[in-house]
């Protein structure tokens, strides 16, 4: 199995093509898989919590203060 990285231009219309192409792959399950990669932000909570970096609350109302929401 080969895993490959591409940016697609989903406004060209190569692109398109190709995303299509790849979502058909898919769908009919014809040995294409697609692997999203996490994005900055989950990579920095990964590393934080390998760290050791963590808080500890008592309920869902201390949760939501702690994060700001």
């Amino acid at each position: 199995m080969t895993t490959i990285t591409i940016k697609i231009n989903e406004r060209s219309n190569y692109g398109k093509a190709l995303l299509e192409l790849i979502k058909i792959g898919v769908d009919e399950n014809k040995g294409v898989e697609v692997i999203k990669e996490p994005d900055a932000e989950t990579l920095k909570a990964i590393k934080d919590v390998e760290e050791g970096k963590t808080f500890k609350v008592n309920s869902s109302k201390e949760l939501f203060d702690e994060l700001g929401i």
